[in-house]
């Protein structure tokens, strides 16, 4: 079963949408046959509402569906309430952002490509500090907040059964000094060191690299249970966007694909980094 609260209630909303369309209804009729509006119906199957083990029964009965079945999505549905660690810090988080981090958090794979900053995952404190407080909308107290999520999700890395993680950065990402020289040499040096853990990969996409896919940075989440499908996923200054589907997840694997490819295998990748590393001691 999903790990994360986030995940369990994606993972209900999936298997709730697969029940209807397996018995050939929309919205609008499971909704009038159980006395409800389609409107609750969608919701339940979009994850943007509650679902209470009471509604799980309701709509076990009239599909049909085992008593096994009915149990495992009421449990779902009661797990999905859990609150994450990450919502402990409150408005630190914004809520398009804390349904990354519980997706995240339930990741057997993450593919990613930056062509701006250092991803989040091998930042360090003051790195992300310096980008959380530049022309920041948020008070000292919410940077504070969002600094220590920052850090708190980059535990997924270290242990012995953390996702296998590709990350690709374009030569920008490096060059480009975030704070002062300084704080981007101890963010280099970091980068490297989590690039040595097991199941980490890193590249650099140089800039004379050639032409490549102008995608802007994305990330895609895979996940360990087969009926929890791939996630993309690609942010702003004040949204989401997460994309699902075969034709989306197929065509961002292309563009990940042909980015690593040109770019630099992850032993020169290290080699580069170090010679930017000795640039900024400097």
């Amino acid at each position: 079963m999903a790990g994360s609260p986030t995940a369990r209630r994606r993972r209900l909303s999936i298997e709730l949408k697969k029940l209807r369309e397996k018995n050939g209804l929309t919205c609008a009729q499971v909704g009038a046959a159980l006395d409800w509006s389609g409107s609750k119906v969608n919701r339940m199957e979009t994850g943007s509402g509650r679902v209470q083990p009471s509604d799980i029964d309701a709509l076990c009965r009239f599909y049909g569906t085992s008593d096994e079945l009915r149990e495992f999505l009421k449990s779902l549905a009661r797990q999905a309430k859990t609150r994450g660690w990450w919502q402990a810090h409150g408005s630190g988080v914004p809520e398009w952002f804390s349904i990354y981090i519980g997706l995240e958090q339930d990741a057997s794979t993450i593919r990613q490509y930056q062509c701006e900053v250092v991803p989040g995952l091998m930042q360090t404190e003051a790195y992300a500090r310096e980008l959380h407080t530049c022309g920041s909308y948020m008070s000292p107290e919410n940077i504070d907040r969002a600094v220590r999520v920052r850090l708190e999700r980059q535990a997924i890395l270290a242990g012995a059964d953390g996702p296998d993680s590709w990350f690709v950065v374009s030569e920008a990402v490096v060059r480009r000094i975030m704070g002062d020289r300084q704080v981007m040499r101890e963010q280099l040096e970091h980068v490297l060191e989590v690039a040595e853990r097991p199941g980490v990969t890193l590249q650099v996409l140089p800039f004379d690299a050639g032409t490549c896919p102008t995608t802007g940075p994305f990330t895609m989440l895979g996940f360990p249970d087969p009926g929890d499908p791939d996630i993309v996923y690609r942010d702003g200054i004040t949204d989401a966007m997460y994309l699902e589907g075969e034709p989306h997840v197929r065509e961002y694997t292309r563009a990940f694909d042909e980015l690593r490819a040109a770019a630099l295998s992850p032993r020169r990748t290290v080699e580069f980094v170090k010679n930017v590393v000795k640039e900024y001691a400097r």
